[in-house]
């Protein structure tokens, strides 16, 4: 551009100077004129080139933001599909737990009319409750004809609970042992893991894997109802049995451990 206007100025000025109309003085004023113009164009110039370069560094800026944005909502979905996935394996779960109580109770439903058990269901966990005086004389350890016939039916019952740990707890009230059969059971505490002991041997017996059955014995410890009253002692002396998933008995494990 300052070629082209330089050409034309010295052009221009030949033609003045050969026409002979314009002095010299002036000649040089308006050549000092064009020559503030093309600096003035050649100022615009770069701004233009400075404002254009600007606008390519807003813009690969906002191609960045958006890139992030678009992994960003990527991630979204992703986080969004697997909170989705967990939701249904947790729907899932819970059908599957009503559907293994509501099984339970109806294989069970003679003996729960009856009032020898009760079935209980919460959280991860199934519970059966037996009543310690059909299976149990008092102090005894003893399985009684009538409690192995229900026992044999819960065995037959938790058969078909393959993806459960069995865990057989006995209960007792806080009425010490009698003196006489201390030389057998100590404390409360022995009476109780006996009684879930020999519960446990009876259900191996009718065909459930021992390695899925754990014994246990709180004595007077866990109580359900206050051991005032006849009532609440006899409410106390139970035993249960506890149906927990594989899956949260291998992660109390490695908790405490």
């Amino acid at each position: 551009m300052k070629k082209h206007l330089s050409i034309g100025i010295a052009v221009l000025a030949a033609g003045i100077i050969a026409s002979g109309c314009v002095s010299s003085g002036k000649f040089k004023k308006m050549e000092a004129g064009k020559n503030d113009e093309i600096v003035a164009l050649q100022q615009e110039k770069t701004a233009l080139e400075q404002q254009n370069s600007k606008q390519k560094e807003q813009i690969a800026s906002l191609d960045q933001i958006n890139k992030a944005q678009q992994q960003q909502m990527g991630s979204l979905e992703q986080q969004k599909g697997s909170l989705e996935q967990q939701k249904a394996a947790l729907l899932a779960a819970d059908r599957q737990r009503q559907q293994q109580y509501d099984e339970l109770v109806q294989g069970l439903s003679k003996e729960v009319e009856k009032g020898q058990l009760q079935v209980r269901q919460y959280k991860n966990m199934l519970a059966v409750d037996l009543a310690e005086k059909i299976f149990f004389d008092s102090g005894r350890a003893t399985l009684k004809k009538e409690g192995k016939e229900v026992l044999k039916k819960v065995g037959d019952a938790l058969k078909g609970y393959e993806n459960k740990i069995i865990r057989v707890v006995g209960h007792t009230d806080n009425v010490p042992v009698a003196k006489s059969l201390q030389g057998t059971f100590p404390s409360n505490w022995e009476l109780s893991v006996a009684r879930a002991t020999n519960v446990v041997r009876y259900l191996q017996e009718v065909g459930i894997p021992p390695e899925r059955m754990v014994p246990s014995g709180r004595a007077e410890y866990d109580p359900i109802a206050p051991n005032d009253t006849p009532d609440g002692r006899q409410k106390n002396r139970r035993i249960e049995i506890m149906l927990i998933d594989k899956s949260l008995v291998s992660e109390m494990t490695k908790t405490g451990s």
